[in-house]
């Protein structure tokens, strides 16, 4: 039976360890290379300790494919995997790990960028549900209601977050304001126009406030753009995090799996 089926911690009982891919093999291939190099560096945890000890917040298939150097993971991944290991296991300072690792995956990422792909034919909104089945049909005292996918990924289109300012577990009086900042690049083929970051979650019992929704602009391929949420703490102490997703008008996600939430999580006094 192959390994990437029984899992890290079943491979590890039959005395394997993941095979490092070969770095001359591709720029993919090679980025793996360091993330293997990265985790044995860290004392090679396995991925249910990588999630459970250290904070990874991505799955343990997501963290297994980032090292296996077939395809590129994503940043949002990526990051997972050095942040919990570089930082949270060999002491790096998160922004200098942050900068190093973006400027990797990039490289990686352009070398082995297709050739874009022809778009797709324009359909009436009724032939997409047809064809699809992504929508339900509600039929209630005779009226008809149509609900369409919540998501909206499009072939190209790519985010990376470059920085972000009020470092997690930062603490703020009851009663104040700020305002948290991410400076996001649009590393994909697709302009960005009409998108919004929508408010997705909510955790803690303190009880801060933000915007529901935050316009993005216009942001060109390869532009830059600084997204800012003005937040008021509240009166209730205790922990606030609230986290945000591209979306279109309609509240479409266009990164509903590659990329996690953008986030603040602080603690109110």
């Amino acid at each position: 039976m192959d390994d990437s089926v029984l899992g890290d911690d079943a491979a590890r009982k039959r005395g394997r360890k993941q095979q490092r891919p070969d770095p001359q093999e591709s720029p993919v291939a090679e980025f793996a290379w360091r993330l293997c190099e990265l985790k044995e560096s860290a004392g090679d945890p396995s991925y249910d300790r990588m999630r459970a000890e250290f904070g990874a917040m991505a799955s343990k298939s997501a963290l297994s494919a980032a090292a296996r150097g077939k395809d590129l993971p994503s940043w949002e991944t990526t990051w997972e995997f050095v942040r919990s290991l570089a930082v949270g296991v060999l002491g790096q300072d998160a922004e200098t790990a942050r900068r190093e690792w973006s400027r990797r995956w990039e490289a990686a990422r352009t070398v082995e960028e297709p050739e874009p792909a022809e778009p797709p034919a324009v359909r009436p909104r009724w032939l997409t549900w047809l064809v699809a089945g992504a929508a339900a049909v509600l039929v209630v005292a005779g009226a008809v209601w149509w609900t369409w996918p919540e998501e909206r990924p499009i072939p190209g289109d790519a985010s990376l977050m470059l920085s972000e300012t009020v470092p997690d577990g930062t603490e703020f009086a009851a009663g104040e304001n700020f305002v948290k900042t991410w400076e996001v690049r649009n590393v994909g083929r697709e302009p960005w126009d009409g998108r919004y970051l929508a408010q997705v979650f909510r955790e803690g019992d303190a009880d801060c406030t933000a915007p529901q929704r935050v316009s993005v602009g216009e942001v060109a391929p390869g532009g830059t753009v600084q997204l800012a949420v003005p937040v008021f703490t509240g009166e209730k102490p205790g922990r606030c995090k609230l986290g945000w997703k591209m979306v279109d008008e309609d509240g479409r996600q266009y990164f509903p799996e590659e990329l996690r939430a953008v986030f603040f999580d602080i603690q109110v006094r």
